[in-house]
């Protein structure tokens, strides 16, 4: 069955692309099956591995690709084995669209619910599916993939708040509930740019008695408290921040991907059974410690990787009943190479989201 709509979007085709030099072009998506879903794109989030991925920062990209995995459109076509969703459902999906669910298979994680770390991970671009064929994003008109990992968006969030909430959202959020923030917790959340804001409205929204922002200058200290943070830390702008706040925290969830970060200092802020949780996915290895900081208070370091689509979608309803709103700059499609280099730039406050125009009317 053929469609009346071409599969075209902006292309990376090399390193340079991240330099404002994508190319729109039309590509062959996957072959339709009776579990995809094709979706007409509205709006679609800039996300930093966007910019990791058009410069191959974490190895060579397969080229050409089309980035974007913060999608929210319509679904146009369904697959006649796909449940929960019809055409014309406002929908939306994130940074997975395929696991060994997809293919029969029955891995650990998926059998506990964690899709996103099946070893037959699909991801929404720069990946390949099952079949050899090429997975696109979401810079683009349409885009085709698994319903699995296809979520209706409630009717509360806007489609250009909710698309950043797909991958950024959900990064910042899942380390929060696998570790018990809510009432009675302490929180600090390391870095106020897209995902830090999130883990700062996600632990306010989670109920937390204290949210602590950690930046290096306070700058963006009037924004953080406005988005829920009850205190701040600036720690280029103190020789004793450590020191001053030491045992103080519950957990610890680090959005940032710089190699330079204060690893050590970060340790001493966190409590007896403290738990440092690393979300930013930097593309250098980030220094070392002594070993101390983790023996003498039990304290544990971790990582987390987005969510599944359980939990994206226990996200998006929480946001809603709690009116969680993204910080966000909406810029047309046709603009996305500007959009790209003023987010490595970081001028984005605090999300950049692609708007498909033409897609609205």
């Amino acid at each position: 069955m053929s469609t009346d709509y071409k599969f075209q979007g902006w292309l990376g085709l090399d390193p340079e692309s991240v330099k404002g030099k994508m190319v729109w072009q039309e590509y062959e998506p996957k072959p339709f099956d009776d579990n995809d879903v094709d979706i007409k794109i509205t709006h679609c989030g800039i996300c930093g591995s966007d910019i990791h991925t058009l410069r191959s920062g974490w190895g060579a990209s397969d080229y050409p690709v089309c980035v974007g995995h913060e999608i929210v459109g319509h679904a146009v076509r369904v697959g006649s084995k796909v449940k929960g969703i019809k055409v014309g459902d406002r929908v939306g999906v994130g940074a997975q669209s395929g696991s060994c669910l997809n293919q029969h298979g029955d891995c650990e994680a998926c059998a506990d619910g964690l899709e996103q770390h099946c070893p037959k991970n699909v991801g929404t671009y720069n990946s390949r599916w099952p079949d050899g064929s090429k997975a696109y994003g979401g810079y683009a008109d349409y885009w085709r993939g698994s319903a699995e990992f296809v979520l209706k968006i409630p009717d509360a969030i806007p489609s250009d708040e909710a698309a950043p909430m797909l991958c950024g959202g959900i990064t910042a959020f899942s380390p929060l509930t696998q570790h018990g923030a809510g009432p009675g917790k302490k929180v600090g959340i390391v870095g106020i740019g897209g995902l830090g804001h999130f883990g700062i409205m996600g632990a306010k929204a989670l109920g937390c008695d204290k949210i602590v922002a950690i930046s290096r200058t306070s700058g963006k200290k009037d924004d953080a408290l406005k988005m829920g943070a009850t205190d701040f830390i600036a720690t280029d702008e103190s020789d004793s921040w450590a020191a001053d706040h030491a045992g103080s925290l519950d957990l610890i969830v680090s959005t940032v991907s710089s190699p330079k970060m204060p690893l050590p200092q970060y340790l001493q802020l966190l409590k007896l059974n403290g738990v440092f949780v690393q979300v930013g996915a930097p593309e250098d290895i980030v220094p070392g410690f002594n070993m101390f900081a983790l023996i003498a208070k039990r304290v544990t370091i971790t990582g987390s990787m987005i969510g599944s689509p359980k939990e994206i979608q226990q996200m998006l309803d929480l946001f809603a009943e709690k009116g969680v709103h993204t910080w966000n700059n909406n810029v047309p499609m046709t603009e996305a190479n500007k959009a790209v280099v003023d987010m490595v730039d970081g001028k984005a406050r605090y999300r950049y989201v692609l708007v498909n125009e033409k897609h609205l009317k």
